[in-house]
């Protein structure tokens, strides 16, 4: 719950300063000074696409809190038991077999939503931050669809597409950096 809290006071104090730096944009562009008036478009563009940033990640985070809620709900929540470093973090080796495991589980169910959060979740305990995300949001993607909606040539069979968000190779799991 603190962290919700945190996001929500830190994205309120976004929007304020989006509104004051708008403000401004707009006495600049009022002044009639060519240079002062680019400054003025420039400070009042920022904040639309500031703003357009900070809905589309909370968009984003409502969205996995649901998948996660819906996951809880049905007990396929991924269990945090990871080994930890004494500094509190995931350590790799364990983070790693982890990801093995969800890659694996993935690549045998490729339109489970399911198996696309945990491989999110798998992809942020190995400090992946990227390929969490796309995970996730193909996990959203997929939970969103109305069975209807899908077509069936769509559906991958096996070898056809691999666990990696961009669909692309996986190889030997998370990137390790040094």
């Amino acid at each position: 719950m603190g962290g919700k809290i945190t996001y929500i006071f830190l994205a309120t104090v976004l929007v304020l300063v989006f509104g004051v730096v708008a403000m401004e944009g707009v006495l600049l562009l009022l002044t009639g000074e060519p240079a002062a008036m680019g400054m003025g478009a420039v400070a009042f563009v920022l904040p639309c696409i500031g703003g357009w940033f900070l809905w589309a990640n909370t968009r984003f985070a409502r969205s996995a809190n649901r998948l996660a809620r819906t996951l809880e709900a049905e007990g396929g929540l991924p269990v945090d038991d990871l080994l930890r470093t004494p500094g509190g973090r995931v350590d790799r080796d364990a983070a790693d077999a982890v990801f093995a495991r969800r890659q694996a589980e993935t690549e045998e169910a490729p339109g489970d939503w399911r198996t696309w959060f945990r491989l999110a979740v798998a992809y942020h305990d190995a400090r992946d931050t990227p390929r969490a995300r796309k995970a996730m949001q193909r996990a959203i993607t997929l939970h969103d669809e109305k069975p209807d909606d899908r077509n069936p040539d769509d559906e991958k069979s096996d070898g056809e597409k691999s666990a990696h968000p961009d669909n692309g190779p996986v190889g030997n799991g998370p990137v390790r950096t040094v």
